[in-house]
């Protein structure tokens, strides 16, 4: 006797096993999605706590938060420094100063300043700087705090009655936001100059003048607040975001590495989640 059609053969897996309808497909995302809000209710609870112990305790000990927060302002600002110097005339060399010559050559001069005030100013700077800070200081920042609390110190400072939050994880707070904000400003004037350089030097017509008010003519007096707002909130996240990682789950010496790998796929989906929530914003203007 024949076998039908829609039966499996011997020996092969069972159909039930093919995930060919869509809401399958769609349910294997599920625990993804699970873990990622569970997530963030932990990094947002966590922020919570930091964003209290910086209220309530902002008088508490400055002779020694202060300096701490100085080191995490060289550290993750001034040391970074000439990494954005070199990125901003990347960014000037590579994206401005071809972009300004194609749009001078095809007659669309007026558009200079509106296409960079938008890419370079309100979009690129911003998640350069907070991911050159991930990169430079962020991964090394985890496994400090991560080994910190694999080898019992984060417990010998709550022994002395030092709130661990306070002391590891405010100056981080305050001063990668501070140095975050500090380091976009530095990545768009380099990376305007760098670019105006190169264009003049490849035939660009502009004056500086030109270039400058085209570029200024293109932004209001509400894009200085919400790109100082914007810069901020990628220091934040990114500060608790390591900060939560380092310290908030009990680590061993094996999973600081591990860690580390979370911390850098969390903040980069973060700010671009963020920044995702500044377009319709951006749009109203």
């Amino acid at each position: 006797m024949s076998r039908r059609l829609d039966e499996a053969p011997p020996g092969s897996q069972p159909s039930s096993l093919v995930p060919d309808e869509p809401w399958v497909r769609w349910m294997a995302w599920a625990p993804w999605l699970g873990n990622g809000i569970e997530t963030a209710r932990q990094v947002g609870a966590f922020a919570l706590i930091a964003a209290g112990t910086l209220v309530t305790e902002r008088r508490r000990a400055t002779r020694v938060i202060g300096p701490l927060v100085q080191s995490q302002v060289a550290r993750a600002g001034v040391r970074v420094l000439p990494i954005i110097c070199f990125m901003g005339v990347a960014i000037g060399a590579l994206i401005v100063s071809q972009t300004t010559l194609l749009l001078v050559q095809v007659g669309q001069a007026d558009l200079v300043g509106p296409l960079l005030a938008t890419v370079v100013v309100r979009e690129l700077a911003p998640l350069t700087a907070a991911l050159v800070v991930l990169a430079r200081v962020g991964t090394a920042t985890v496994a400090e705090l991560g080994l910190a609390r694999a080898m019992g110190e984060v417990e010998a400072l709550e022994a002395l009655g030092i709130d661990p939050v306070h002391y590891l994880v405010v100056p981080r707070l305050v001063g990668m936001s501070a140095a975050v904000v500090c380091l976009a400003a530095y990545l768009v004037l380099t990376s305007l100059g760098a670019g105006y350089v190169v264009a003049f030097m490849r035939g660009l017509a502009m004056t500086p003048g030109d270039f400058a008010g085209a570029v200024a003519g293109a932004l209001s007096w509400v894009d200085f607040p919400l790109l100082a707002l914007k810069t901020a909130g990628f220091g934040v996240l990114t500060s608790m975001i390591i900060c939560f990682h380092g310290l908030a789950r009990p680590l061993r010496m094996e999973e600081v590495g591990e860690a580390t790998t979370r911390t850098v796929a969390h903040t980069l989906v973060a700010c671009v989640v963020l920044d995702g929530l500044f377009v319709p914003v951006y749009m109203a203007l």
